[in-house]
């Protein structure tokens, strides 16, 4: 359990190596899934092309939704792209890049999916065996005298074995048909490989520059949103211990005496430093309308990327990434604690 639950912080903490985890398992999924499919043809001339191109398609497009679905960077990429612009402009070229990488793993699934059903030849078998021509495949006296209708009906019955009296002719056209199939798996697998390799290595070569700075932002973005995920987080854990411990006080004032009476010099100090270290986690903010603003302010204006450097002495540039008094992160006056001026000194990323 203790290499499982290591393992499993491992792919936590590095989401790259998270999603390719998760595309592989969805890779083998559909590969077993297939293999454990009861393929059942039709039969009928209406129906076995609807069904055998439908088992091709179908679970394709459902296996690359999945993968959108299991991608935990869509509500990130949805969010960056319908947020307000505030004060950090949106780059569209940003948005581009997460949306290749998404699509990028979101299509392993369906490749493999399609390619097993190509390789295994049965569902191109369903769909194609009324386009056969009997003559290649020797004796054609059992066409003689058919209408068009009953020669269609005869060669839907191909794929089925119990349903097509001459085994020999039909053994021969499924291996007609399943090698045809076969064909145009591999090469679809040589499409897809040499696709891949023509985004993953020649497109880096020509533009490596704007390659690594939207490959940079947009880790940034995912580690942002994460890193504020835990600060809220922390905060609403300690806004919710200072809260009860407010409560129990203000109820029980006798009873809280009584226990610091009993526990000691030592407990004390250890619950000072406990109360100390969650009003430090508040950052200021205790207040119900302060949370809710400073969190709509998070969506509405994100603070912009130029960061501040701390100096000795002197005053604050309220103008980067928030300022002194709480404004940028919509703090009310009154609610916040007096924070004492510091110079800052703001670099601006050329990135």
């Amino acid at each position: 359990m203790d290499k499982f639950r290591m393992m499993f912080q491992f792919l936590q903490s590095n989401q790259e190596s998270f999603m390719n985890g998760i595309c592989g398992i969805m890779a083998l999924a559909s590969a077993q899934m297939y293999s454990a499919f009861e393929f059942s043809c039709p039969c009928m001339p209406e129906y076995n092309y609807n069904y055998g191109i439908g088992l091709l398609i179908i679970p394709s497009i459902w296996f690359f939704l999945l993968g959108f679905v299991l991608n935990n960077n869509v509500s990130v990429l949805a969010e960056e792209w319908k947020r307000p612009t505030g004060k950090r402009h949106k780059d569209p070229t940003i948005l581009r890049y997460m949306f290749c990488s998404i699509t990028q793993r979101s299509l392993i699934a369906p490749a493999v999916w399609v390619s097993v059903t190509l390789m295994d030849g049965k569902s191109f078998l369903c769909a194609f065996s009324i386009n056969l021509d009997i003559e290649k495949f020797g004796n054609y006296s059992i066409m003689r005298g058919l209408t068009e209708t009953e020669k269609l009906k005869l060669l839907a019955r191909i794929p089925c074995k119990d349903l097509f009296e001459h085994q020999e002719i039909r053994v021969a056209a499924s291996r007609y048909i399943k090698c045809i199939s076969q064909a145009c798996g591999w090469m679809f697998l040589l499409m897809m490989t040499l696709s891949a390799f023509l985004i993953r290595a020649i497109r880096p070569c020509f533009t490596q520059a704007a390659f690594l700075k939207t490959k940079y932002w947009s880790h940034y973005i995912d580690i942002e949103r994460k890193m504020f995920d835990d600060t809220c987080k922390e905060h609403a854990k300690s806004f919710a211990k200072v809260c009860i411990h407010q409560y129990f006080e203000n109820i029980s004032g006798e009873m809280q005496s009584l226990h610091h009476h009993r526990s000691g010099k030592d407990d004390s100090d250890n619950e000072e430093e406990d109360k100390r270290s969650d009003e430090d986690k508040l950052l200021g903010i205790r207040a119900q309308d302060d949370m809710n603003k400073v969190l709509w302010n998070w969506h509405t204006c994100k603070p912009p990327l130029a960061l501040r450097k701390e100096q000795m002495g002197g005053e604050s540039n309220g103008n980067q990434n928030g300022n002194a008094k709480g404004a940028a992160n919509g703090l009310v006056n009154g609610h916040t604690h007096e924070v004492e001026k510091k110079e800052w000194a703001v670099y601006y990323s050329k990135v």
